[in-house]
């Protein structure tokens, strides 16, 4: 994942990663935000999901130590970051901020 992960973070569109996990309750509410939140940006923004137990090494490079964690990312530097549940429209204006 490591190596995928960066080319995707180096990507000239912003992108937006969610750190989560399955056990996670307040995750799976993020979820659906965030699928109406990439029908709002469309091709202008790209969302990854990152589960946190696979993914240990990437977690631990980004400092992840709550779940979910939104960061967001553009030419692989990093813009943003969230830990908790966001509404739709603040994540939409975030995301705006720094297209």
């Amino acid at each position: 994942m490591k190596q995928s992960f960066n080319n995707i973070i180096n990507d000239d569109h912003l992108v937006l990663v969610d750190f989560f996990a399955e056990w996670c309750g307040p995750c799976k509410t993020l979820a659906p935000i965030l699928k109406d939140v990439k029908k709002e940006f469309g091709e202008q923004l790209k969302i990854i999901k990152v589960d946190v137990d696979k993914n240990q090494m990437v977690s631990s490079k980004y400092q992840v130590r709550g779940v979910p964690t939104m960061i967001l990312f553009k030419k692989g530097k990093l813009l943003w970051r969230q830990s908790g549940v966001l509404d739709k429209n603040s994540i939409i204006s975030i995301i705006r901020d720094h297209l």
